[in-house]
């Protein structure tokens, strides 16, 4: 058996490339190793890529992966050879106060993957980590697969920015940002009851898409426009909630000022140059709340069974599809609007 594997690996902003790394392996007796039957490139991969967030270079990447356990280690008790398996991109012990309350994403004792894009991954803390999947990858069409894989991430984001902004039945909710999480939140919002869900899109494919998963209306107004646009909407008062889904401070600020009095900001964006003014919260009693996704939490709580049951098919956000040996290509494409999500299979 072979001791190396490929991977792909951050050289520098703008450059990508594949090699032979060491086999990821078992280490703990708490670690799985799984065999990636499909990963992806996600929106915040590109922050590196621009060279807008740090990121070691000539290292791995990635933190999204579906795919089937090869090797557990020996404390590892509710997982085993050959099942299939979601891997979240935060691992947690799944056992302490933070995991029990549904917040894995922020255990004590967990992090987050950096390194899944390749074609083997080792996941630690297995059991409080992985979300199994009934059968195997070939009992499953390669839409399914698409949408299981959105759950080891942006399904999960996007339904947790919708919690987050605690919408509700009869809710109008506005969601910032068109890509794969955002897109993911109109389909969320739509789940959690919200009849009239406004998405901000100036990119018609993607408007296209987020209306076939349930937008009501798009808004492709920037900064103080699209805040008119939204009140004018909704006679002057603004959103009950808003899903945040980029992170930048022009998101942010436009979020703020669409959203309201009284209502929540659902934010999962990963944030860059945002300033959360404690006065203009304070005097509209605005809600700010959200961070990573929990994601193990919600597949557990629904969002698998909704993608088995052909409920919800958020695999549609995956409009390209690359080999490992075109990973320069699945950045670019994703870089340059070309794709909303580029998904990689093995």
């Amino acid at each position: 058996m072979s001791e190396t594997m490929k991977a792909a690996i951050f050289v520098k902003p703008g450059e990508m490339t594949v090699e032979e790394v060491p086999k990821a392996r078992v280490e703990e007796p708490t670690d799985a190793m799984i065999r990636v039957v499909r990963t992806c490139v996600c929106g915040s991969d590109l922050w590196y890529f621009r060279g807008l967030s740090g990121h070691a270079e000539h290292s791995q990447i990635g933190h999204e992966a579906i795919g089937v356990i090869e090797e557990v280690g020996s404390a590892v008790e509710s997982f085993h050879v050959g099942d299939f398996v979601v891997v979240p991109f935060p691992y947690s012990c799944g056992t302490c106060p933070v995991c029990k309350a549904g917040v894995e994403s922020c255990c004590p004792h967990g992090g987050y993957f950096g390194a899944n894009q390749a074609e083997y991954v080792r996941v630690p803390e297995a059991d409080g980590t992985l979300v199994k999947v009934p059968g195997s990858p070939e009992d499953y069409d390669d839409a399914t697969l698409a949408s299981l894989l959105t759950i080891s991430d942006v399904m999960s984001t996007g339904y947790h920015a919708a919690v987050s902004a605690e919408v509700k039945a009869g809710d109008t909710a506005v969601v910032m940002g068109d890509g794969a999480v955002g897109l993911c939140g109109v389909i969320a919002a739509k789940m959690l009851g919200a009849t009239r869900i406004i998405a901000m899109s100036r990119h018609e494919d993607r408007a296209a898409l987020a209306r076939e998963f349930g937008a009501t209306d798009v808004v492709a107004e920037r900064d103080q426009e699209a805040v008119d646009k939204v009140l004018a909407m909704t006679g002057g008062y603004g959103a009950d909630a808003v899903l945040e889904c980029v992170g930048s401070k022009q998101s942010f600020d436009t979020a703020v000022g669409l959203a309201r009095a009284g209502a929540v900001i659902g934010r999962v964006g990963l944030p860059h140059d945002v300033t959360i003014s404690a006065e203009g919260s304070f005097y509209r009693n605005l809600g700010i709340k959200g961070g990573p996704a929990p994601v193990r939490h919600y597949d557990l709580g629904g969002l698998l069974d909704a993608v088995l049951n052909h409920e919800i098919d958020p695999g549609r956000v995956f409009t390209a599809e690359y080999d490992l040996d075109h990973i320069q290509d699945a950045y670019e494409d994703m870089d340059q609007r070309r794709v909303i999500k580029s998904i990689i299979r093995f």
